[in-house]
């Protein structure tokens, strides 16, 4: 597992839902994390599978 800049990141790309298997679909899945390149996204809800690529953390502000 990848360590994160902060909690807050750490808890949001580790996030799993109880609810939802896929993350696309919960509400509550904010940050994807693409394991295999090692990139952070926010998810974009509308239905399908997008994210748009960060490269520093929104909560604490930190290179990602």
């Amino acid at each position: 597992m990848k360590k994160h800049c902060c909690e807050d990141m750490a808890y949001h790309a580790n996030f799993k839902c109880d609810i939802h298997e896929n993350p696309f679909e919960c509400p509550d899945k904010i940050i994807i994390l693409d394991e295999k390149d090692k990139d952070y996204g926010l998810i974009i809800h509308d239905g399908g599978t997008s994210s748009i690529g960060i490269d520093f953390c929104p909560w604490c502000g930190g290179k990602l």
